[in-house]
């Protein structure tokens, strides 16, 4: 193993904390080269898709990137904006936003980078700026509130394999869910009557979440378990009846059977049994990115409509609202308790004084200064 030569320790440094943001990535473009090159790192995964190498090889190659892609641009085509990809865009905001609250929460200095487990910013380059930045102790926060070996455990793939080449490795705490964190599902509740104060409420609530195979729940994965909570407890905070708020799984690929019932059905059917004012809530996505924009807010929405429904509304994602973003901060604070950063007692002048302390000490014992 060669390790890498900048990532060293340093006398007489005031290491700060860091904060590695992470979500699922985006594109560089709409384009089906784009596309091609995007899909072809997210779905050779063996995170996101369990499958025998050398078959699921063939099946990529062979079909997928070469049927997929041009689909997939016309669909990134609708959302795109003039600053890039919604999830990028959302993504930098919520970045910039947690940067500036945690420089006011910590008592020691923070850094804040944004990584994309596909695509760019990459993961690499978002620990390589930590680490450049001299960050010490690091906590990595993906964005899925609720865990998936899919999702949160391939971002903790990411981390591990680029930090295997470290000399020196950071302090490391790595949040992987926060399906049942108060401030979370106050900060939902909140978007959600936001919206129905300003566009009306529907009589029914969908809360759609991103789907993965049924064979993921029966080896263990907890995510089904999580949207449920996450569901619950939301409904609560509403102060829904049962029969009041569904829960659906939405974005399914292939032909095997995934966690259910999916939204598209449920959209199909609700209206012939009476069921046509509805409002769809995504509380998976922290982003809203192509599944809701497109996925939820388009497509569902036409087939809702075309079925015989009669108001459709879609409640945008938390992305970097207030609340939202509080919600990060308080969750960033608990993970982490106990480092000089959360010390109330401590200052960056402190911090500044006992590093030139300890370089002091290190260089009177021969170390390089």
């Amino acid at each position: 193993m060669r390790y890498t030569a900048r990532a060293h320790f340093e006398h007489g440094h005031a290491g700060r904390i860091g904060v590695l943001l992470a979500n699922l990535g985006t594109p560089d473009e709409p384009t089906p080269e784009a596309l091609r090159r995007y899909l072809r790192e997210f779905l050779w995964d063996p995170r996101v898709v369990e499958f025998p190498r050398p078959l699921w090889w063939l099946i990529l190659n062979g079909i997928i990137l070469n049927m997929r892609p041009r689909r997939s641009a016309e669909a990134y085509a609708k959302v795109w904006t003039e600053e890039g990809s919604p999830l990028l865009v959302h993504s930098r905001a919520q970045a910039e936003g947690l940067q500036g609250r945690l420089e006011t929460a910590f008592t020691g200095p923070v850094r804040v980078a944004l990584g994309m487990r596909y695509g760019s910013p990459s993961i690499a380059s978002a620990l390589e700026t930590l680490r450049d930045a001299g960050v010490e102790r690091l906590i990595v926060l993906p964005l899925y509130p609720q865990y998936s070996g899919s999702t949160t455990g391939s971002i903790f793939d990411a981390v591990a394999d680029v930090m295997k080449g470290w000399r020196w490795v950071p302090e490391l705490r790595f949040i992987n869910h926060y399906h049942d964190d108060p401030a979370y599902i106050a900060a939902m509740a909140a978007r959600i009557r936001a919206h129905w104060t300003e566009h009306g409420r529907g009589k029914h609530l969908l809360l759609s979440f991103h789907g993965v195979p049924k064979r993921y729940l029966r080896a263990g994965d907890p995510y089904h378990c999580h949207c449920h909570k996450t569901a619950r407890l939301l409904a609560e905070a509403l102060e829904l009846d049962d029969d009041e708020w569904t829960v659906g799984f939405q974005s399914r690929f292939g032909r095997e059977e995934w966690l259910k019932p999916y939204v598209d059905g449920l959209l199909k059917s609700w209206p012939k049994k009476g069921r046509r004012d509805i409002d769809v809530f995504c509380p998976g996505f922290a982003a809203d990115c192509l599944e809701t924009l497109e996925e939820i807010a388009m497509q569902n929405r036409d087939l809702f409509l075309a079925s015989g429904g009669e108001r459709y509304t879609y409640v945008p994602a938390l992305n970097d609202q207030p609340e939202h973003m509080d919600a990060l901060v308080a969750l960033l604070l608990r993970h982490a308790g106990g480092w000089p950063e959360t010390d109330p007692a401590r200052d960056e002048e402190t911090l500044n004084a006992a590093a030139q302390e300890s370089r002091q000490r290190a260089t009177g014992m021969g170390a390089e200064a």
